[in-house]
């Protein structure tokens, strides 16, 4: 049970969302690395209501084993919670299934459900969205939490590394660079969204550039982005190299080392970018909205 403390809200509307670690789960089983995967659910879910305008109110998880071992299932539980801590929502419950019909003794899968809250004067619906606004890309923390079955596939299939290989390029191992946790925009965000100066976010997950910026465009409108307006991290390219996979796939099923694409307009942009940069954040600018529909990279 949760009480949320809406006074300061007009009109508060509830916004969900549920998503899962996916294959990255088999990263962290060779790894023997578990707490990262619980930042990563949280993150995923914290970013997916954030694009409505939302933030979080509470969290609950499911976590199904093959085998229930105690000190994978803290590691995991220990992770979620520290995630949760860091954007201020609370764990309230979950569920933990063991189902050794169903998975391998070392096999799992983590979900999570998430419940924010936003304004409904300021929540985001892309109908702010004009030609002339600006894309701004914040950098992503690596693979987040997708394309992880063709990530697998080209490095340790095709190119035969496991995880303790150590790759000069990535500065540091194979699991270490896989397993980086899917970071959380909330806190750069959050006073933007306050003060109404973002026009409309695109969470970069599963179906990258082109399966999600178009989701926040009004009928009519396109995105015209960049590539090189920003330097693609060597993890993304190595991933290209190796499985000899085309530039239009790496876009299509990865984030490119942009985890969260911010629609503002032209005038509020130097704005945004001094707000951004006083928390620490980088910032890109990667593109405009333009006539048309979908996604152009150029």
């Amino acid at each position: 049970m949760f009480r949320p403390d809406l006074s300061r809200l007009r009109e508060p509307v509830l916004v969900a969302s549920t998503d899962s670690v996916g294959t990255k789960t088999k990263v962290a089983i060779l790894a023997g690395i578990h707490d990262s995967v619980g930042h990563d659910i949280v993150n995923h879910c914290v970013n997916d209501i954030l694009v409505q305008g939302a933030v979080p109110l509470f969290f609950l998880d499911y976590l199904a084993v093959g085998k229930i071992d105690v000190d994978k299932v803290e590691a995991i539980v220990r992770g979620l919670a520290a995630a949760c801590f860091e954007v201020g929502c609370p764990l309230i419950g979950g569920e933990t299934a063991q189902m050794p019909d169903v998975y391998a003794p070392e096999d799992y899968d983590l979900a999570g459900f998430i419940v924010g809250v936003v304004d409904r004067e300021k929540a985001l619906t892309g109908a702010a969205v004009a030609e002339g606004d600006i894309l701004l890309g914040l950098p992503s923390s690596g693979l987040h939490t997708n394309g992880y079955t063709l990530a697998r596939k080209v490095l340790f299939g095709v190119m035969g590394h496991g995880v303790d290989t150590e790759v000069a390029e990535l500065g540091t191992t194979v699991g270490a660079a896989l397993l980086a946790p899917h970071r959380s925009y909330l806190s750069p965000l959050e006073p933007l969204l306050e003060r109404r100066k973002i026009h409309a976010l695109a969470h970069i997950t599963g179906g990258g550039f082109p399966g999600n910026i178009p989701r926040v465009l009004p009928p009519g409108l396109a995105a015209r982005v960049r590539k090189g307006a920003w330097e693609v991290p060597p993890l993304f390219r190595l991933i290209q190299k190796g499985g000899t996979v085309s530039e239009d796939e790496m876009y299509r099923t990865f984030n490119m080392g942009i985890g969260m694409v911010v629609i503002v307009g032209p005038g509020d942009l130097h704005d945004v970018e001094h707000s951004l940069e006083r928390r620490g954040e980088t910032s890109f600018v990667i593109g405009t909205v333009v006539k048309g529909s979908g996604v152009t990279l150029e």
